[in-house]
């Protein structure tokens, strides 16, 4: 049987909301989507199994660190990410830029060799190049790759952006070169150049010149204001190509979502819902609560009881404040598998009020209860 060649489509839309269908050899992507993060080949604390029973269509795991642990090679031993960590939804992996940036106190970015720096693990020396990248995501054998970038920390200093973007560029057309022709396989362009307007468009353009599959906007969530982010996405909304899904990564709060589904993303990825869950941070529709608070030990109400899409209501805030408590494990279990529940209600609720024509509307209450 001849497998599906990726493929994407916007099937409708409300003002700039888009809904959409990522095809793709392992299962469709309802868009606007949401990816559960699974770094280290694990969504933390959460069997893949009921993953998938919240509705999740795609997951997200970590260039950089399978690479340090246990090795690309290993993995692809076994046949790749999808049968080393029993995962039958597609998985878009990161290029490992970011984490270079993140966790590398030490580091050296050559234009030809690519990131130098030192294994967070045990001060390893690694060379990162963008070919290098796209040969690691082959043989995790990913549905969806990125191309290397450099992710600048936030500044103001201009020239040190638009020295980094045309580094990203020139690394992107590497990738490029490097991922060949897969059909059944994606590759994404990463868009950089900061808070600057003309930075961004300059780096769409060159990306769309070279060909991608889809466009992420690399570069946020590095400590700018929401405001600051919806500026970029503005200017960019009217640029990035309509027949290409549009990823912002690494993002976020269900209001960064809201506000940039308002202005034509497609994608998402961001650790917070499982940390928060990790840490007794819940998400729910009357807004985030803090379960280890002492006002919730008399509380035998669940913790959402709009939450339906997950047979999570049987524990109570009271039985779940004593879990934090006493720091047991189930605790992160339960109210990890809620928040990526809850994400997964918002996006469902999200793409159904895009086809509705009533986005606008839910935008505004959602972020009104907030």
């Amino acid at each position: 049987m001849a497998l599906k060649n990726f493929s994407f489509n916007v099937l409708s839309k409300n003002k700039d909301a888009r809904c959409g269908l990522i095809e793709t050899h392992r299962g469709n992507i309802k868009t606007p989507v949401f990816m559960p993060v699974g770094t280290q080949a694990t969504v933390k604390a959460v069997f893949m199994d009921d993953i998938i029973k919240t509705g999740s269509e795609i997951i997200l795991s970590n260039t950089y660190h399978l690479m340090l642990r246990p090795g690309a090679d290993r993995i692809a031993s076994v046949g790749g990410l999808h049968k080393f960590m029993n995962c039958s939804l597609p998985i878009l992996t990161d290029s490992g830029g970011f984490q270079v940036m993140s966790l590398s106190k030490l580091n050296k970015i050559d234009r030809e060799k690519g990131a130098i720096f030192k294994s967070h693990i045990d001060g390893k020396k690694i060379i990162l190049s963008p070919e290098t990248s796209i040969q690691i995501q082959k043989k995790l054998n990913s549905d969806i790759v990125m191309v290397m970038d450099e992710c600048p920390k936030k500044t103001n200093d201009y020239k040190i952006i638009e020295k980094s973007m045309d580094l990203s560029t020139y690394w992107a057309l590497r990738s490029k070169r490097e991922f060949g022709k897969n059909p059944h396989k994606a590759l994404f362009g990463i868009v950089q150049g900061g808070l600057f307007d003309d930075l961004r468009i300059k780096s769409l353009n060159e990306l769309v010149k070279i060909g991608f599959d889809g466009y992420a906007v690399g570069g946020l969530a590095v400590g700018e204001t929401q405001n600051e982010m919806f500026k970029v996405l503005d200017n960019l909304k009217d640029h990035l190509p309509e027949n290409k899904p549009r990823y912002l990564m690494g993002v976020g709060t269900p209001s960064d979502i809201l506000g940039a589904v308002k202005r034509g993303i497609d994608m998402f990825d961001c650790v917070l819902p499982t940390r928060s869950g990790r840490t007794g941070l819940a998400f729910t529709w009357n807004g985030r609560l803090n379960i280890r608070n002492s006002k919730y030990q008399k509380d035998n109400e669940p913790l959402d009881q709009k939450s339906k899409n997950f047979n999570l209501n049987k524990y109570s805030k009271n039985y779940l404040n004593h879990l934090f408590n006493t720091n047991e494990i189930l605790a992160s279990m339960i109210l990890t598998l809620h928040n990526i529940n809850f994400y997964q209600e918002l996006m469902s609720a999200i793409r159904e009020n895009i086809k509705n024509g009533t986005f606008d509307e839910f935008h505004d209450q959602f972020i009104k209860k907030l």
